[in-house]
């Protein structure tokens, strides 16, 4: 996170998993159910829904296992470039400040020797206490991905 200002943040991770499958974790709703939200989280495969195009609409809710509170969160693709990018709105309807909050998520995967390297990067936080508790949540969630794309859905 070195140079940027609290309103985002940027997470490089590296997956043993090659680019379109990587990709395709991103965009394929059973995939996402596998892996998508923080540890301690489940995202239900029947509470998401994906139309990956520009303009298209996605929509996932996130619930807590050990109590059951549910996280609902969606927004808008604005590009699709399979397999090297995406780019979509993130809207938090549960953000500190009391009302919906909206930032944008860019994903950039590239292939080294049959593995993925992803730059993921948000901006656009209005609430410092916000942008922390999403990047510790997609930290989280990556940590999931990783071990998913290292076995299960190959």
């Amino acid at each position: 996170m070195t140079g940027q200002n609290e309103a985002e943040f940027t997470i490089t991770y590296e997956f043993d998993a090659p680019r379109d499958l990587v990709f395709r974790a991103w965009t394929d709703p059973a995939h996402a159910a596998r892996w998508f939200g923080p540890q301690g989280c489940t995202t239900p495969l029947d509470t998401i829904t994906m139309d990956v195009r520009p303009g298209g609409q996605w929509r996932a809710t996130m619930i807590r296992d050990d109590n059951g509170e549910q996280y609902p969160t969606g927004g808008t693709y604005q590009e699709v470039d399979e397999p090297a990018r995406l780019v979509f709105t993130w809207t938090d309807p549960l953000s500190p400040t009391g009302r919906p909050e909206q930032s944008l998520v860019t994903i950039d995967l590239v292939e080294r020797d049959g593995r993925t390297e992803m730059t993921f990067h948000q901006a656009g936080f209005v609430c410092p206490g916000s942008r922390e508790g999403v990047r510790s949540g997609w930290s989280s969630g990556f940590r999931r991905l990783a071990s998913v794309l290292a076995g299960a859905i190959r």
